[in-house]
């Protein structure tokens, strides 16, 4: 079996995916193969990583290269989690050159003008990955933790039909981690369902196992106290970066409470999120930088001090993360759903980013949604449904016409189209200067805009 990773230079991805995949004995015995363009850091990986094995004696082998044909010939999986030039520098346009044009958007990664310029910046290098992948390993299964993800797996699947392409992403793991202290019971008997557009998602399903009691009902009436009372991923961060502790040390929040006597502001990192909360009766899946992105009301409701405070923790820790290969904990559910597909296991992985294709029946069919989905040896089944919420499905439908034009610019080069999928963006509430904010952005983040004409 071969594994591939593209970006494996980056220290968070390269080392938590590689000890994710030596905690798996269904993959023991791979070559894995990591790819990155930048030859020192990939090789800083592969060192370390081939010390690791051998220190620990683990049945695997590691290569390294920054040439794509080579990682990609005869690889059975391929992982992709790349960024072009500086990561941050260019977020930080993408985000604050369309405020400067007075356009309110509340992050910008994935949704509003700037998950658009991210998108036309990223997707043509996963593009031409995808191109090389359907010759070379073209029964391959590619796993995409780029983001904007909604936008790349369309704009994949538009290009490359059939291709076996899935986007993955960690956000569901807030339900798991809630759910059990919301219900007063363990999480082994809790079902639960979520689906919707990727970071524009909410749990639509819960049940008790052992009574098989709707638990919606309780989590409605229950989950308002909660999370007035909880702490936001931010207070939690900025507590880690005053103490010195490690982001994933055990009981983080609960030192956080003792330490601030147990009062965070009130709906921290989550003021938006309770008006879905509250006024659709769903419980989202992630918090307010995410959801913002693609409400045209957003920005009047969110926690812009808490959005700022993830943002700038986000920055502090990526800039920071030394190597360690942690098989102490999961990092993401790739590896699960790779064992699950190598074992035809028919298991229920909770959240997958595939073509809709009727599996949201009032979205578009060529969309890309995030669903549940079973895991087989022939891929991944996506679990539909067929009577998602009209509220919901709502706004989700006023974003899929961004998804469109944005895959279209993409794939013919057109420089109107970008226009125009700004124009129907729902958090764009203006016309006037949006010429000049597309060209002013092309020309700063040139060479990787100058497809554009």
């Amino acid at each position: 079996m071969k594994i591939a990773l593209f970006g494996a230079g980056s220290a968070q991805f390269g080392y938590g995916t590689l000890g994710d995949i030596f905690q798996s004995q269904v993959l023991a015995g791979a070559e894995i193969a990591l790819m990155d363009i930048n030859a020192r850091a990939v090789e800083v990986v592969r060192s370390y990583t081939a010390e690791y094995i051998k220190k620990n004696n683990l049945p695997f082998t590691v290569t390294a290269t920054t040439d794509r044909e080579t990682a990609l010939k005869g690889a059975d999986f391929v992982i992709i989690s790349i960024e072009v030039g500086d990561r941050f520098a260019l977020w930080d346009m993408d985000w604050t050159l369309p405020q400067q044009y007075g356009i309110p958007q509340v992050y910008g990664e994935n949704g509003g003008p700037g998950g658009v310029f991210h998108a036309l910046r990223i997707i043509p290098p996963i593009l031409a990955i995808c191109e090389d992948a359907v010759r070379l390993c073209p029964e391959a299964t590619l796993f995409c933790y780029s983001n904007p993800m909604t936008a790349i797996t369309t704009t994949v699947h538009r290009k490359f039909p059939g291709i076996k392409f899935v986007g993955m992403c960690h956000e569901i793991a807030s339900i798991p981690r809630y759910l059990p202290d919301i219900l007063g019971t363990p999480l082994e008997n809790i079902q639960y369902r979520a689906a919707g557009l990727n970071h524009f998602s909410v749990l639509l399903e819960a049940s008790y196992k052992d009574s098989g009691k709707d638990a919606y009902p309780d989590i409605l009436k229950k989950a308002p106290e909660f999370f007035s009372r909880e702490p936001g991923y931010s207070e939690i961060w900025q507590y880690v970066l005053r103490t010195g502790e490690s982001v994933h040390t055990e009981g983080a929040e609960q030192r956080f409470r003792d330490a601030e006597g147990g009062h965070p502001r009130p709906w921290s990192d989550r003021r938006l999120f309770k008006e879905i909360l509250e006024r659709f009766g769903l419980l989202p899946i992630t918090v307010d930088s995410h959801l913002g992105e693609y409400i045209s009301w957003a920005h009047n409701v969110s926690d812009h001090r808490g959005i700022k405070d993830f943002y700038q923790f986000y920055r502090n820790y990526l800039g920071g993360v030394k190597p360690d290969i942690d098989m102490s904990r999961l990092h993401e559910r790739v590896v699960p759903v790779m064992e699950g597909m190598v074992t035809d296991s028919g298991y229920e992985e909770t959240a997958v980013n595939i073509p809709n294709n009727g599996l949201i029946s009032d979205l578009p069919g060529w969309v890309a949604v995030e669903v549940p989905a079973r895991v087989r040896r022939t891929g991944l089944e996506g679990i539909g449904f067929s009577d998602y919420p009209r509220g919901f499905g709502a706004l989700l439908r006023n974003y899929t016409g961004v998804y469109d034009l944005t895959a279209e610019a993409v794939l013919t080069g057109r420089k109107d189209l970008v226009l125009q999928a700004l124009l129907v963006n729902p958090v764009v509430g203006k016309v006037r200067g949006l010429e000049e904010l597309v060209d002013q952005v092309q020309s700063l983040q040139s060479p990787w805009l100058d497809y554009l004409k």
